[in-house]
């Protein structure tokens, strides 16, 4: 089965977790050269913790201007205008999965001011992971890398590794090139 297929279809059906990994295990890596730009991100469903979360909050997607200047958390407004979030202003060591995703959302929109920030917030490296050396998001202040693998050169699929929240899943999304 092609690969863009494949992905539509976890993304449409979603998938276990060794589906998911299986299918990310068989992708090329991710270089450097392809990630820089801005990206539309969607969750794929395999169970973890965070799903819905993203989503309930507005979030975008990312965006990569060069190894040291990464933004991880783009989020969209009702007016489709983009401002970016500080993860380090965000819990994620709360039991997520018991709070309302349209409590979540409220809450964001209420923070905004708060939470907003222009700085970079991660960078880029390339990790090796799961036997294959990939370009990998790392937060400055946070205990996750999000590693990347390629679908084809404007889409992406992202493993989040999350250090301290249920360390054996792991949370999947799609990154689809906007510019």
């Amino acid at each position: 089965m092609d690969a863009k297929v494949k992905l539509d279809q976890m993304l449409r059906d979603g998938a276990s977790q060794e589906e998911a990994f299986q299918f990310f295990d068989q992708l090329e890596v991710a270089d450097f050269e392809m990630m820089w730009g801005l990206w539309k991100g969607s969750e794929i469903t395999t169970g973890h913790p965070l799903e819905g979360l993203l989503s309930a909050s507005g979030w975008f997607g990312k965006r990569f201007e060069n190894p040291e200047t990464v933004y991880p958390l783009i989020f969209e407004n009702p007016d489709h205008t983009l401002y970016t979030v500080n993860p380090t202003l965000l819990p994620l060591n709360v039991p997520i999965e018991k709070i309302p995703k349209t409590a979540i959302s409220i809450t964001l929109k209420i923070l905004r001011p708060f939470v907003s920030t222009e700085r970079s917030s991660a960078r880029l490296r390339m990790t090796d992971y799961r036997g294959k050396s990939s370009a990998s998001m790392v937060y400055d202040a946070k205990a996750i890398i999000d590693v990347f693998r390629k679908v084809d050169e404007k889409t992406l699929l992202g493993v989040m590794d999350i250090k301290h929240l249920k360390p054996q899943l792991s949370y999947f999304f799609v990154l689809k090139k906007i510019r």
